[in-house]
């Protein structure tokens, strides 16, 4: 017990310190090394390291296109942990009696809504680029991919051991989840929609997010 204790401590801390650094990544941004380098104008922090990254990956639309289809992924895995909880909520009559994790699920999946519907208003960054069905600069900071992916994949991952019953399945589903998360981070990166930024953002948040799942989750 002093032991699972200590780890539920140890992923608050981690939840904690990330989610501070998130924040100290923002002040950074709209604050250090401010220049003009974005489509029409617009105004990006860190603009030396930001454009250095860019222009070393330029713009790559065959990795956007893996990264979009990743999402879409994503989104249907979201689906499925909501269809299970309804399928609970329906055949055990009881809100009370659907599994803890999916409950806890569905308000870190409203936490991510959330921060993307914030991060619309709130704009802390434009994208580098343009994109073909767009005429304005569009908000870029968090990458929402990158968080959406991260945090429903990662938590999915989670839950692994939970619903899975055959090891060898078990380990499997881990290790492509895993591999998911890492291609989505490094694609999304190098497609060039996004500033080397806005990926740590959506990374910092996401970890931030998932560990205090994993701490919620544990009884």
């Amino acid at each position: 017990m002093t032991d699972k204790n200590n780890s539920k401590i140890s992923n608050y801390m981690v939840s904690a310190i990330t989610f501070a650094l998130f924040i100290i990544l923002i002040i950074l941004v709209k604050t250090v090394d401010v220049a003009a380098i974005g489509p029409a104008g617009t105004k990006i922090g860190l603009s030396g390291v930001n454009s250095a990254v860019h222009e070393l990956f330029g713009l790559n639309m065959v990795w956007y296109d893996i990264t979009k289809y990743l999402g879409a992924f994503a989104i249907l895995v979201a689906l499925g942990f909501a269809g299970m909880g309804m399928w609970q909520l329906i055949s055990r009559k009881s809100v009370a009696k659907v599994d803890r994790e999916i409950l806890i699920l569905g308000g870190l999946y409203a936490v991510v809504v959330a921060l993307y519907a914030l991060f619309e208003v709130v704009i802390i960054n434009y994208r580098p680029v343009i994109m073909p069905d767009s005429i304005d600069p569009e908000a870029s900071f968090p990458s929402s991919h990158t968080m959406l992916i991260c945090v429903v994949i990662g938590s999915a991952v989670m839950l692994t051991n939970r619903y899975v019953k055959n090891d060898r399945l078990c380990m499997l589903l881990k290790a492509l989840g895993i591999a998911i998360i890492i291609i989505t981070v490094a694609g999304r990166l190098i497609c060039g929609v996004h500033w080397l930024t806005d990926i740590a953002g959506g990374v910092l948040i996401s970890i931030s997010l998932l560990s205090l799942y994993s701490s919620l989750i544990r009884k």
